[in-house]
């Protein structure tokens, strides 16, 4: 028999404590005993990760008219829009395109999105679409939970002729089944009657969503894009259309959201690599392979000039290792069963089969094999900026955040157990001083723990845990435990940086590994003279060349730190007639070793505006006056108009600005 309820009749209080079960679709599909679970955040500045902290005013001042956006882990309210938003516009689908087939759409961090089996979608459909969702919502019907059996949920989606449904029941393995209805409680007890006129809808669901659809605020909703999704993600499968939307509590906060997208607009990597020059992907390559091109390339070299002198300074062995491997290497590390799907084919040369490598980890175990080790010999450290390729399906490449072929700053440490916790340490410390040459001082830290399925000694993981802990708490950095989330072969520690716009980006991993030593039979002599396995530690700081590049790029804008900056110094002359002593000036400039360029044969406002178009930190524009007095006169895109002054006065305070990571 069915069991009907309200939505009205569940309040936050019942629902917060208790744990979900399992996500699908829209929500959490749960036992009858069990609803979701919201972690008790009050609210945070985190934008696409999360959410964004936006200015709402034009030109935003980071210390002015601040508005922090809610999140779905913040505000349940919030969610539970977000929630019912989805089903309210799949119903308005189905009203207006009746062939459409429904499948599954979660909330998201941003608003909700939804998929469906029907023909290509326009823009312009998207308008009607969202006209009909605000009459559903004018109507303030109520949301209404049922619980039915399985037969009676399959009796009803085999009557609508629903497929997809169909294969998501089948994956629910518990009963009762819960269903949502967007309609009045009345009309429940003629369910079908009510159905065939498309006035009210259901979908399997376990909610939350608000009570009615007149709780949501439709001046706080709107359609923003659709686009192709496989069914299960599987390429095999059918191509849906998926629309996304965005849904906020009011509408201050949708227009804090849209002037937050602008904003990410304006400083998108892809769109900058092109206007800057910095990078490209070609297509008679093939997609996600970058080509840094040269102002993109002088950038990438500053980082790894960077990143291997201060390795270096912290007892850091620099390796390079080749790029491809006996196929073997990956049976014995693991990498062909557990990683099959993200690599290449395997090719043959000489009757032997060879991989292009996913990971760098077996190399560096491979050089530490190549020779017998002491205990007197830990801390082993070694590191590399090590080029991988793994294969992406070519729907989810993304610009520099999502390649083929990409550059790990890679390093392992070998140690024995009593220095774990030191060796954690030194690597924060290494992060903190890294991740703030490159402007970065905000992060989130999560320590994930053991998980059900894993290798290793109870002892050993309790030990290395522990190490861990006291290592952060060392540190005195705020952190989360993620319990079970740790990799089966060790806990582990992950540290997303926050950037200009508050959004969070995942690019320093510490992991503890148990497995590789084991699987690679890696020893060590200890005092007694007897083979003992070491700790192997794998870190990366900023992840990947390209996927950290990219972040760069978006949180400067493009407007690179002086220091940073792929040319630091344009020379303007007035005419061409001071075209010779800027290019003297010019080639001063770099036998210091100041990245500059001379740029002519426009009148001297285009060259300005076409310097500040390409970001040039430092202007010297050279006229008569100029040549006489062997002065240049600098505009700074950062600070305005600085005056007449002598090259090597210049050229001093470059070197000095250069040196304490300041602009002039």
């Amino acid at each position: 028999m069915a069991t009907l309820a309200v939505a009205t009749t569940l309040s936050p209080s019942t629902i917060a404590p208790l744990k979900a079960r399992r996500r699908f679709g829209f929500g959490f599909f749960l036992s009858p005993t069990t609803k979701p679970k919201f972690p008790s955040i009050t609210t945070t500045t985190v934008a696409v990760a999360t959410q964004p902290s936006v200015s709402i005013n034009p030109n935003p001042n980071p210390s002015l008219d601040l508005l922090v956006l809610p999140s779905n882990e913040s505000s349940q309210r919030l969610l539970r829009i977000r929630h019912t938003c989805a089903h309210v516009m799949a119903m308005a689908v189905q009203k207006l395109y009746p062939d459409a087939k429904v499948t599954i759409g979660p909330w998201i961090e941003n608003g909700f999105y939804y998929d469906f089996d029907m023909e290509p979608l326009t823009d312009k459909d998207l308008k009607k679409i969202k006209k009909e969702m605000d009459r559903i919502i004018g109507r303030n019907l109520p949301l209404v939970r049922e619980e039915v059996s399985r037969d009676e949920a399959y009796r009803r989606i085999l009557a609508l002729n629903e497929p997809y449904k169909l294969e998501i029941l089948e994956s629910i393995k518990e009963d009762p089944i819960t269903i949502y209805h967007i309609g009045s409680v009345h009309a429940l007890f003629s369910l079908y009657s009510f159905l065939l006129k498309g006035d009210e809808w259901w979908d399997l669901c376990a909610g939350p969503h608000v009570e009615s659809t007149g709780n949501i605020n439709k001046k706080a909703v709107e359609l923003e894009s659709i686009a192709g999704a496989y069914w299960r993600g599987d390429e095999r499968k059918p191509m849906l259309q998926r629309i996304y939307g965005t849904a906020w509590e009011d509408e201050e906060q949708l227009k804090a959201y849209i002037h937050f997208k602008e904003e990410a607009k304006r400083r998108d990597h892809r769109r900058l690599g092109q206007d800057l020059d910095l990078f490209s992907i070609q297509d008679d390559a093939g997609g996600g392979l970058v080509f840094w091109h040269p102002k993109g390339a002088i950038v990438r070299h500053i980082i790894e000039d960077f990143w291997k002198k201060i390795h270096m300074k912290c007892g850091y062995d620099l390796l390079y290792t080749p790029h491809v491997a006996k196929a073997d290497l990956w049976k014995i590390s693991g990498h062909s069963d557990f990683y099959k799907e993200n690599m290449y084919d395997q090719m043959s040369i000489e009757d032997e089969l060879y991989q292009l490598r996913p990971m760098n980890c077996p190399y560096h175990i491979l050089v530490y094999k190549s020779k017998l080790h002491s205990y007197r010999d830990f801390p082993i450290r070694v590191a590399e900026l090590g080029t991988v390729y793994r294969y992406e399906l070519s729907g989810s490449l993304h610009g520099l955040f999502r390649v083929r072929g990409f550059t790990q700053d890679d390093a392992h440490i070998f140690c024995l157990d009593e220095q774990i916790k030191d060796e954690i340490r030194g690597v924060l410390d290494l992060t903190e001083e890294i991740l703030l040459q490159f402007g970065f001082d905000k992060y989130e830290v999560n320590l994930s723990t053991r998980p059900e399925k894993s290798v290793g000694d109870d002892d050993i993981w309790e030990k290395a845990t522990s190490a861990l802990e006291d290592a952060l708490d060392d540190k005195g950095w705020t952190y989360q435990i993620d319990d079970g989330g740790g990799a089966f072969y060790g806990p582990k520690i992950d540290i997303k940086i926050e950037d200009a716009l508050g959004r969070k980006w995942k690019t320093h991993t510490i992991q503890v590994d148990f497995n590789l030593p084991q699987r690679f039979d890696i020893t060590y002599i200890d005092s007694n003279t007897e083979k003992k396995r070491p700790i192997m530690i794998h870190r990366a700081v900023l992840g990947s060349l390209e996927r950290f590049f990219g972040v760069l790029i978006e949180h400067y804008a493009g407007d690179f730190p002086l220091w940073l900056s792929p040319i630091q110094a344009r020379v303007l002359p007035v005419t061409d007639s001071q075209l010779d002593y800027c290019n003297d000036v010019t080639n001063k400039l770099k036998m210091y070793g100041i990245r500059a360029e001379v740029c002519h044969g426009e009148r001297l406002p285009k060259l300005i505006r076409n310097a500040e178009k390409q970001k040039i930190p430092l202007m010297a524009v050279v006229g008569s006056k100029e040549v006489e007095t062997e002065t240049v006169t600098v505009r700074s895109r950062f600070g305005g108009e600085l005056g007449t002054m002598s090259v090597d006065d210049f050229i001093n305070r470059i070197k000095l600005a250069t040196e304490n990571l300041t602009s002039l």
